[in-house]
């Protein structure tokens, strides 16, 4: 098993494509750090002060202000309510909820890739693992070794488990390590809040607790790993089920794509909360962001996740081991 692992690994590393994705990693976390440091700089110039206590009130009465506004509709009036709601809660407890450094680049990157950016880069890796030996013709070689079917297939998805845990760390490092130069690299230990819970009546903070910025960091690490096997899990399925890696690769981005706009438009379409794409912001749980789909939380979304791994993952293993190579 060692060995198949190390081939597969060595087939991976001679497409380059993880030197590919590192790049585009770090392309983006360039444009990002920018675009966040020209956002403080707008509001330093606009306030007159980086005091983060007075931009927060801004923040505050801006919120109000488009409340007032009679053009919202009632969802978006109430994702409003609930991130004024917290907000004020932070300013109360004397908390900066956006501690300047690396750490917090770092927490904001990932909460913003977690549904789209770094499952397209796992997608781009766990699509072709199996539809390039069709494509290449080496199946049949492959196949041809005294080896059981589910030992080849299972070598494969290990790879695929190491190569998703490289793109996050190197998604972390990265981003760590580029925005550091812009804003520093202290504040591994700056207070955040978890815990909020958005109800019928509006925000639920009997259930906050203070943490470092650290320990919250390991926990959306931990739930970004586990959105990207998911879907490099289903990706491996698709790469299974068709021998084109241009067409599984177009399965699911339209997939991933149609969940990013469904999460804005299904409130009132309570069955979308079973599809896949519609629970992998878990993150938006541990800031307290309210779901897609009322009543949703980061124990169901888990189950629904855990769910399609467990069937993408059998139905990949059973059709390789029992479908006909030609």
């Amino acid at each position: 098993m060692n060995k198949l692992i190390q081939n597969e690994m060595m087939k991976l590393v001679a497409k380059k494509r993880l030197l590919v994705i590192a790049l585009i990693i770090g392309v983006l976390v360039i444009l990002f750090t920018y675009a966040q440091y020209k956002q403080v700089q707008t509001q330093r110039e606009k306030l007159g002060t980086s005091d983060w206590r007075t931009i927060l009130q801004q923040q505050i009465v801006d919120t109000t202000n488009r409340l007032s506004s009679s053009r919202i509709s009632d969802e978006w009036k109430k994702q409003l309510q609930i991130s004024l709601q917290q907000q004020q809660y932070y300013l109360d407890h004397d908390i900066n909820p956006a501690e300047p450094g690396a750490p917090t680049f770092m927490r904001i990157f990932l909460e913003n890739s977690i549904d789209l950016f770094i499952p397209l880069m796992v997608m781009v890796i766990a699509s072709d693992l199996v539809s390039s030996e069709h494509s290449l013709g080496t199946v049949k070689l492959l196949l041809t070794r005294p080896v059981k079917r589910w030992k080849v297939l299972l070598s494969k998805y290990i790879t695929l488990c190491l190569a998703v845990s490289l793109i996050i760390a190197i998604a972390g490092f990265l981003s760590y390590a580029i925005s550091g130069v812009v804003f520093g690299y202290k504040g591994w230990g700056a207070p955040i809040l978890t815990g909020f819970n958005v109800t019928d009546q509006g925000l639920n903070t009997s259930q906050v607790k203070l943490l470092s910025l650290w320990k919250f960091l390991l926990m959306d690490f931990g739930l970004v790993w586990f959105v990207a096997i998911v879907v490099g899990t289903l990706s491996f399925m698709l790469s299974v089920l068709i021998r084109s890696t241009a067409a599984g690769m177009g399965v699911m981005l339209a997939a991933l794509i149609s969940g990013a706009i469904l999460n804005n438009m299904i409130s009132s379409w309570e069955s979308a909360k079973y599809f896949f794409m519609v629970n992998l912001r878990l993150t938006d749980y541990l800031k307290g962001t309210a779901p897609p789909i009322e009543g949703m939380t980061l124990s169901f979304s888990l189950l629904v996740l855990l769910v399609w791994w467990l069937a993408a993952l059998s139905v990949s293993f059973i059709v390789f081991t029992k479908k006909d190579v030609y």
